[in-house]
Order: C-alpha cells, then structure tokens, then sequence
C-alpha cells in the first residue's frame, strides 16, 4: 500500500507541474461553464430590439407603449407602422408592436381589442421570446389598468424576409466554421511540428526561395477551402435541398478572404507558439469561443448584451454573417462592406504579424 501511494504521488506532482495539463483538464472546462453558462442560462441581460408604433389617439395606447418602453430585455424604437415594418424587414428589430387606432375607446366599452405583432418567423427563438413576453406585458399591464385580463390580446402577423429553415442557417455557419478550421486547427499545428522535426529548416535551405515554399503552402490551403465550400455546397442542395440565392462570385470571394485570413492567423499562432502541446493549446483556445459565440449555432439576438462586444470582435462572426447573406439571403448583423471592411483587417494585421513571428527553425 506504500508503494500504490508513492506512486499516486509521484503521478500527482507530474501533473500538477504540467502547466497545460493542468489547464486544459482543470481550468478550462470551469472557464467553458462560467462562459456558456452566464450565456445560455437565461439569467444575463439579453436585449431585443423592438419597434413600438402607437396609433391609438387615447390615453390607454400611449400608457401601453410606456409599459413596453420599461420592459428590461426590449431595446424599444418608437415610429410609424410603416418605417418600423420596413426596418423590421430588413432586420433591424425582433418585432413590431402596433397600438391600433381606437383601442382605448374600445376598452373603456368594454370590448375586445388587439395588440399586433409584427415578426419574422424564421428567427424562430428570437420570435417565441419576444411573443411570449409581449403576452405577458400586455395581460399584466390589462390586469393594473382594468382590474380584468379579458379584453386585450395579441394578434401575431408573420412578417417573413426569408424563409428559413434551420439547416439553411447552419450551413453557412458549418462552412465558415470550415473555414476557420482550416487556418486555426489545419496551418498552425503541422507549421510547429514541421519546425521541431527540422523540415521547415531544410527546406528554407534549399536553391528554391523562401516565399516560393510559403505561397505554395498558403495556395494548397486557399485550393483546401474552395473544395471545403464545393462540397458543402453540394451536399446542402442534394441532400438537403438549400438554394443558394447569392452571387457565386461575391461568395467566392469572401470564401477566399476568410481562408486567407484564417490561414494568416494560423502562420502568426505558429510563430508564437514554441511546441506541439503549445500550439495545440493555443489552438483550441482560439477554434472553442470562436465557435459557439459567433453565431454559427446559436442566434446573436439570444445572448446577453455584456459578452457582444467579444462577439463583435471576432472575425468568424463577420465571415458566418456575410456567408449567410449571400448564400440563403438571412437577416443580416452588418452589411457586407462592414464585414469586408472588418475581415480585410483581420487580414492585414494578422498577416504583418505572421511574418514579423515566424521562424523557420
């Protein structure tokens, strides 16, 4: 038995020395929780961008907006019925609330009367939320005034940009999360492991130029990423009969500027990290947050407003957002020349960066 707990010890103080062991085993997986917890658990502060239109000249319909205008998760954007509905088709808000003409005489009659929703069915989480709360909002606020919860309802009206399904959402998002792949787990691990074994070396010594052997490796990944799109592409149609509305050569060229940029950061991860199990961990500390917060999976609507600002600095959520547009024509997050403009950045600092960090032994 002294010997079985020598040994447990002796296996304990060598990994309790192995800070990346320590990490991935230990720390990592309480940092994943406390993250995709405080996200998903429905107790952060998710805010919803709603439009209010109050046509009622009475005093109960302007009552009504205020109550909405206090509720914590609407972000409220008061106008007329038809601005707001065209900012609603073009994504800017979750849902429009109209107050109609004559609700207030109706209720103080005694008759029923209709709260309208405007919203587009193919966010479908956002929508069932936002109608949910709406209810809520308009029996409670029923209840206070009249002291009765049987005159004033909603009245949902589906206000569809494009319909949807949830694999025509995922498979932009499966393809940028390719994309990222291909940079992040597929450039930087095997750029180390050819450094360590001396490769890189040898060959950065032979009559070919040392640019020659790099703009070969990065054309072989741009060639990777293409393939990666036209099979994911097929498989979508064939399999799963998603029509692609966008402009092929606009697609083309965002698939080319997210490998690009994907494969740069994969060069300037190479050239910071210093071993296989370094890379490896840097890796996944960049491929994990990337993925679940970048609205690949998971609608940006739903997650609390206090983690948007990571959201909004990552380039797969531009990249995601811009392939969806372009490929099943989706709500869009930015326009394209934001997400150009913020991927064409992402580029140029992550490819300075590559060739002021990378080592070729």
């Amino acid at each position: 038995m002294k010997t079985f707990f020598q040994l447990y010890l002796s296996n304990l103080r060598e990994f309790t020395r192995n800070r990346l062991a320590m990490f991935w085993s230990v720390a990592f997986p309480v940092l994943f929780i406390l993250l995709f917890g405080a996200t998903f658990s429905g107790t952060g502060d998710t805010t919803f961008n709603v439009g209010v239109a109050v046509e009622d000249s009475g005093k109960i319909g302007p009552a009504l907006a205020q109550a909405f205008d206090g509720v914590q998760a609407f972000h409220v954007s008061e106008g007329t019925t038809a601005k707001l509905l065209a900012n609603l088709k073009q994504g800017k808000l979750s849902a429009v609330i109209v107050i109609p003409d004559g609700l207030s005489a109706a209720v103080l009659d005694g008759k029923n009367a209709n709260v309208e929703v405007h919203y587009d069915p193919s966010n479908q989480t956002t929508s069932q939320v936002v109608l949910t709360i709406v209810e809520k909002v308009v029996g409670g606020f029923e209840q206070a005034m009249t002291h009765q919860s049987a005159l004033l309802s909603i009245q949902p009206f589906t206000t569809t940009v494009s319909s949807l399904r949830t694999i025509d959402f995922l498979l932009p998002g499966i393809l940028a999360m390719a994309l990222m792949q291909l940079g992040v787990m597929a450039t930087a691990p095997p750029l180390v492991q050819l450094r360590e074994q001396q490769i890189l070396r040898r060959l950065g010594a032979t009559p070919l130029s040392r640019s020659m052997l790099l703009a070969a490796q990065v054309c072989l990944r741009l060639t990777i990423g293409l393939t990666q799109t036209i099979l994911l592409v097929l498989v979508g149609s064939l399999v799963f009969h998603v029509h692609i509305i966008g402009n092929w050569i606009v697609l083309a060229g965002f698939v080319i500027l997210g490998a690009l940029m994907f494969v740069s950061l994969g060069y300037l991860m190479s050239g910071l990290a210093k071993t296989q199990d370094s890379v490896t961990g840097l890796s996944q500390l960049v491929n994990f947050p990337m993925m679940f917060l970048s609205g690949l999976f998971f609608p940006v609507d739903i997650m609390p407003t206090w983690i948007r600002p990571v959201i909004n600095a990552m380039p797969l959520t531009y990249l995601a957002d811009a392939l969806r547009q372009i490929m099943v024509g989706a709500n869009p997050l930015h326009t394209l020349w934001i997400d150009l403009i913020v991927l064409a950045a992402w580029l140029t600092v992550c490819a300075i960066l590559a060739v002021r960090f990378f080592r070729w032994e």
